[in-house]
């Protein structure tokens, strides 16, 4: 057989060979890139009063509002990893045989928290339980990252014009708003640019996701795309006036992070804001709300201009009603 076949078959059999071995490792090797995700985790290790790691201790964490629980066990290090929770608010168990269990209560997880929480278990009778109350402020000190979380606190409570979360996000410092309409120089326009710079970002830098799925969506309006980031999907779902304001309702809505800086490289598809939406996943109670935002001329006062010269003021005449329910 020639030289020069056999070398042909050779190449053959050794990228097959190849191509088989790198599949192979493609499925049983799992990832270890993290994925961008709008869910907490809560991690730590577990120690006695000596301070040396209490191997197989059991760690319980359970959901409150829908008492859904998640338990795992402590490794050969005492460490212990409960990723994949959702926003809410939680009670911590930890217990081991000769150990006093201990419970925390009123731990409350934001959107894309990593909360460490150490325990130093006391040595005595599994049945008694040491109660420690979590509901005190938790640093971040997994990374550097800077971020703003706006919760159901601000949700509920801040008047918000138009029904639209849009103005809670400007509550995130370095956050400035920008007209999406069209300008005069023809650069900007509907649907081409976005609404928030953020530390000094272009407004088509952000990137928004809900529930952990890409909001950037932007399309072009205009037959010009020269100078719109909307193209490559550099802007954010918008409405016909180019806000992003019907990413989420208001209702729906359970809380949001901006990360303004110095995050993690799983966020770095846009060197912006990074915008994470989470909507209510629900509880074990129904429950629900209705709604009617008035504007009526009859609440507002005379116009200066059109009292000084005995104008009627126009008529106001403005009613968004809705119901959002959900469990």
């Amino acid at each position: 057989m020639p030289v020069s076949t056999l070398r042909k078959i050779f190449c053959i059999l050794s990228s097959t060979f190849f191509g088989v071995v790198l599949i192979l490792a493609c499925v049983a090797l799992p990832s270890s890139a993290p994925a961008q995700t709008e869910l907490a985790g809560v991690y730590g290790r577990v120690t006695d009063p000596s301070g040396a790691v209490i191997v197989d201790a059991e760690v319980e964490i359970k959901n409150v509002e829908t008492n859904v629980s998640v338990s795992v066990k402590t490794n050969q290090d005492g460490l212990y990893t409960i990723p994949s929770l959702h926003p809410g608010h939680y009670l911590i168990n930890v217990r081991k045989a000769g150990f006093k269990s201990v419970t925390v209560t009123e731990l409350e997880l934001n959107i894309q928290d990593n909360v460490v929480r150490n325990f130093a278990l006391q040595v005595g009778s599994i049945a008694e339980t040491v109660t420690v109350d979590g509901s005190g402020i938790t640093l971040n000190t997994t990374d550097a990252s800077v971020s703003t979380v706006v919760d159901q606190t601000y949700i509920k409570n801040m008047p918000l014009n138009g029904r639209s979360f849009q103005d809670l996000i400007l509550l995130t410092p370095g956050a400035v708003t920008q007209t999406p309409q069209q300008s005069s120089n023809g650069i900007a326009g509907l649907g081409r640019t976005g609404e928030f710079s953020i530390n000094g970002q272009r407004t088509e830098s952000n990137y928004y996701t809900v529930d952990g799925v890409s909001a950037n969506v932007g399309t072009d309006t205009s037959s010009n795309w020269d100078g719109s980031g909307a193209p490559g999907g550099s802007v954010a779902a918008s409405t016909a006036l180019g806000t992003t304001q019907a990413l989420v309702s208001v209702e729906a809505l359970q809380e949001f992070r901006v990360q303004s800086s110095t995050y993690s490289a799983e966020y770095g598809r846009s060197p912006g804001g990074q915008f994470s939406f989470e909507t209510k996943s629900g509880t074990n109670q129904w429950h629900g709300t209705a709604y009617d935002y008035l504007r009526n001329g009859a609440l507002d006062a005379q116009d200066w201009f059109n009292d000084y010269f005995g104008v009627k003021q126009p008529a106001l005449r403005q009613n968004d009603f809705g119901r959002d329910a959900w469990r």
